[in-house]
């Protein structure tokens, strides 16, 4: 009875995303999609630059962090650049082997130029990479601008724009030179604030005649979770009760984080918007870590955990920031640009106040949402059941997990708490859409992992089949939500190639393309084939039988904000 059971809840569990797959996947064209959206593929600096110590570059977080010798995260594979034949830069390595190193990883920084061609070969119109702090002011404003640094990214923008391709740039995306950190904590101190505004209009004054597109930060929440909550990412700051760290405070310091980079993108905003966004003509916006969070039961307690949820992941940063008045009332439930009121009544005394002035360039400080979207997890009530792992005052009390009765939400991935659930981004976007009164959207990160194979099951990695559907069925349901009336204006697939997956290593593959990290071959993938072809086409047919125009290479020009 009980095997019975199971079949039935697996079967509902996955019987939504199955008719997704069938009913959709073959069906969905670029001309359901409206006219000047953008379609593109991202990385971001560190996950593929390589090249840490040439042409005048500092040292980041990420490098020291990615060469501490004996770290617990060897064991997650967080060191395999060895598959670069990059092994440990450490006191057992000596300096002659540390220079032919680096030199061999300098290679992937020349051929990042030659990739501009491949982005162009799958016929995208946008394309989102990240700047390098330490690569353009390798000491913050202790130091100078690297003129090596500054050329190069130079090169990349002119190179998109040559093949009319609409860069879609990232100031800081995880990383921030090591000196800040060993200064003042980096972005544990507000002196941070200082030092990213200087990075951020370095970028508008440098790039912005040409770069459109804008976000300060990616992922803030991610950045806080995984660095100062769970401690895994730089600088593994946590409460040793919470997990095994050197250092930290798990209930403090993730409050003060989040509030320094909030206030950092705040000011950067209001220099671009005073100084440049006129004469420049772009817009500026952040990007957020965003699940769908499904409640765990209909019981009362679980729709609220949801509900909190949200607001401790998405609200703590969207809430803040936009600022939507009509004529009678505001539409943001914070009238006052505060934190969530989940935040201040679970967190109360130690959440950070704003100023008045930081409050006043903090409200409606982003012109778009950015969201990273892969899957959707359950929502669980944990206030009164402390001891499931994740709950926490921080977390909103909130249990959140993949699988309910021990069935999955979706189909799992090669990365753990990713699983197939398509119908969560149209889900997501419509909730965004109410309670953000239809900000414009772009989903800037949206890919399928698979596992590493070894070398003679590499053909396996090429005959992507599972991340094409993946990819059909994502872009289905994002049809639906703009067809509800959604203001989504682009899409952007996780990743151009395999890359450095943080603490997975090379072990997770996000790629179109896959990477010969011995020849530093690109290949493409089926997947890559796929997007060419869904991006071909001029013309095509939708579901209503209407035939409309699909132009190729749209411009912002098109997209009015």
């Amino acid at each position: 009875m009980e095997i019975h059971h199971k079949i039935q809840l697996f079967f509902l569990a996955y019987f939504p995303s199955f008719l997704v797959f069938l009913c959709c996947a073959e069906e969905i064209s670029r001309a359901e999609f409206p006219d000047g959206f953008l379609f593109g593929t991202a990385t971001s600096a560190y996950q593929i630059e390589g090249a840490f110590l040439e042409d005048g570059k500092s040292l980041s977080n990420w490098d020291v962090f990615s060469h501490i010798p004996d770290f617990k995260l060897i064991l997650l594979g967080v060191l395999e650049r060895s598959a670069l034949k990059f092994t440990i830069l450490c006191h057992e390595t000596s300096p002659q082997e540390r220079l032919k190193q680096a030199r061999m990883v300098m290679l992937l920084l020349i051929i990042t130029i030659e990739d501009i061609e491949l982005i162009h070969s799958l016929g995208v119109n946008a394309y989102r990479f990240s700047i390098s702090w330490a690569r353009i002011l390798p000491r913050g404003r202790f130091g100078l601008t690297n003129p090596a640094g500054v050329k190069f990214y130079n090169n990349i923008i002119d190179g998109l724009l040559l093949k009319g391709i609409e860069p879609f740039v990232t100031i800081n995306h995880q990383d921030i030179p090591q000196e800040l950190e060993d200064r003042y904590g980096g972005f544990l101190s507000p002196l941070v604030q200082e030092d990213f505004v200087l990075f951020a209009q370095t970028c508008f004054e440098t790039y912005g005649d040409r770069v459109k597109y804008w976000i300060t930060f990616n992922e803030p929440n991610i950045h806080v979770d995984l660095g100062y909550i769970r401690g895994v990412f730089p600088p593994a700051h946590c409460l040793e009760s919470y997990s095994n760290c050197s250092g930290g405070n798990s209930e403090r310091e993730p409050l003060l984080v989040m509030h320094n980079m909030l206030i950092s993108h705040a000011k950067a905003a209001h220099i671009y918007r005073e100084h440049y966004q006129v004469k420049q003509g772009g817009r500026i916006g952040v990007i957020v870590h965003a699940f769908m969070y499904e409640p765990m039961s209909d019981q009362e307690c679980d729709l609220e955990a949801a509900s909190r949820a949200f607001a401790f992941n998405i609200g703590w940063l969207a809430a803040i920031l936009i600022s939507l008045v009509t004529k009678k009332k505001v539409l943001d439930p914070l009238l006052n640009g505060d934190y969530p009121p989940e935040m201040h009544h679970l967190l109360g005394k130690n959440m950070p106040k704003f100023s008045p002035d930081e409050l006043k360039k903090i409200k409606g400080s982003i012109d778009f949402i950015g969201i990273n979207h892969y899957s959707s997890l359950y929502a669980e009530n944990c206030s009164y059941s402390r001891t499931k792992i994740g709950c926490q005052a921080i977390k909103g009390f909130v249990y959140t997990t993949g699988e309910r009765d021990g069935i999955p939400i979706g189909e799992p991935t090669a990365m753990p708490r990713l699983y197939v659930v398509p119908s969560g981004l149209e889900k997501l976007i419509d909730y965004l859409k109410t309670k953000y009164n239809n900000k414009p959207i772009f989903v800037t990160e949206n890919g399928l992992s698979q596992m590493n194979q070894p070398e003679e099951r590499g053909r396996e990695l090429l005959n992507d089949a599972k991340r094409v559907e993946y990819h059909k069925a994502y872009l289905a349901s994002l049809a639906q939500a703009i067809r509800k009336g959604a203001d989504v204006r682009g899409y952007f697939v996780w990743s151009l190639m395999d890359n450095f997956e943080w603490t997975n290593g090379y072990s997770i593959k996000f790629g179109l393309y896959y990477v010969d990290f011995k020849t530093l071959h690109r290949i493409p993938k089926l997947s890559a084939k796929w997007y060419t072809s869904f991006l071909s086409y001029d013309s095509q047919i939708n579901r209503n039988g209407i035939i409309r125009r699909s132009p190729m290479n749209s411009t912002v020009t098109s997209l009015k904000f």
